[in-house]
């Protein structure tokens, strides 16, 4: 057992912090880094079977899915409150990432292939990787779905659901969240992202 009252997890960490109330599931499949802060709510739950025995039903019989799901975060990581992360597969969190509060993160999705079977009862399809990179910062109530790859150091805007990749170093919004900015280099600011795709002139950070 962890000295904070956790579950021992696949590694030993130095400085982990993941305040209470919390909810950790199969933690022998989460890898953490040094130095992370989790704030309350957080829900950390690689997914072996679904669905969960607790689903039985009398009047079908529902074949349980196997998965062998791994989570790994990073060293520095923080996330403000009610971080949720649902694996199937494997979700990965690089270092200095920073969640501010109601993110959601999950590489599966609930089918919905008959419209008969409640879905909560159909199989977990559309499984793939997640990865966020290095030092992006991932605003209020973001959902990040299946299969995206954030590059590193990007922002995504409060209330956006990211749908596809997104490259490094980009400023995304919206649902389904699309790029607004890019980081210019030679200029040394962000660049607005028009319509055309066109890029602009430097962008104010306090109207991001």
């Amino acid at each position: 057992m962890h000295p904070f009252g956790l579950p021992k997890f696949r590694n030993s960490q130095d400085g982990l912090r993941i305040e209470h109330p919390r909810r950790i599931s199969h933690a022998e499949r989460i890898t953490i880094g040094n130095n992370v802060t989790l704030g309350p709510g957080c829900w950390l739950i690689p997914i072996v079977g679904y669905p969960p025995r607790k689903f039985a039903r009398c009047e079908k019989e529902v074949d349980q899915q196997q998965f062998d799901p791994h989570i790994e975060i990073g060293n520095n990581v923080t996330a403000t409150a009610n971080l949720q992360v649902f694996c199937q597969e494997r979700i990965v969190v690089e270092d200095d990432v920073m969640f501010a509060s109601n993110v959601f993160i999950n590489d599966g999705s609930h089918g919905f292939l008959e419209a008969d079977t409640p879905y909560k009862y159909q199989k977990i399809f559309r499984i793939s990787p997640v990865t966020i990179k290095r030092g992006c910062w991932v605003g209020q109530n973001v959902v990040i779905m299946p299969g995206v790859t954030l590059g590193e150091m990007c922002i995504i805007g409060a209330n956006s659901v990211v749908t596809k990749s997104l490259p490094s170093r980009s400023i995304a919004a919206g649902s389904p969240a699309s790029i607004i900015s890019v980081w210019d280099p030679m200029a040394g600011a962000w660049a607005k992202i028009h319509r055309s795709g066109q890029t602009t002139g430097a962008l104010d950070p306090r109207g991001v």
